[in-house]
């Protein structure tokens, strides 16, 4: 499937949106290669988010973000799976922009449900989860908003009918 003619295809949305998940389920239908950023600033620094957050503060976290991220545009035919708080840099939207962004819209409700086991959050420890995520959610709202494409995601839908929503959706924001 062509539609995309070998662009990039970039998920953003809140942490438990399920971009990971959806994004190897659009690779595999469009052909293209999976690509998750946080897997990358992994292997690139020998650290997880965890550590990164822990030993250079969010400041430090999200350089490196950035400088993964203007790796990673460089090549195409890949879906790539962001961290939720990308789109806080602006210089990454000029990265971003190299592609199509995706935003998968989910409630806080089900993010909440997604979530409240996960330990492997630095933004989520040691706070009232719910709360957090509406926080998150309310400074992160307006950003996400300028995604090419807003799929609102609900609680019964599969990871691969939301790839089918996604790639059914492409056609109408391609120029």
């Amino acid at each position: 499937m062509s539609i995309l003619k070998g662009v990039n295809l970039y998920l953003i949305g809140m942490m438990g949106a399920g971009k990971t998940t959806v994004g190897r389920e659009l690779a595999k239908q469009l052909s293209y290669g999976f690509v998750d950023a946080d897997n990358v600033i992994e292997q690139t620094t020998g650290r997880s988010i965890n550590q990164l957050f822990a030993l250079e503060g969010e400041a430090g976290f999200r350089q490196i973000e950035s400088d993964v991220l203007a790796q990673i545009c460089a090549f195409t035919k890949l879906v790539i799976s962001t961290g939720g708080g990308v789109i806080l840099q602006q210089k990454n939207w000029s990265y971003l922009r190299h592609g199509l962004i995706v935003w998968l819209d989910v409630p806080v409700e089900l993010l909440y449900t997604r979530l409240a086991e996960d330990t492997t959050r630095p933004l989520l420890q040691d706070v009232d989860l719910k709360q957090k995520l509406l926080l998150l959610l309310e400074q992160r709202q307006a950003l996400y908003n300028q995604a090419d494409l807003r799929i609102s995601v609900s609680e019964e839908e599969t990871p691969t009918k939301v790839a089918t929503r996604v790639l059914e959706a492409i056609p109408t924001v391609l120029k």
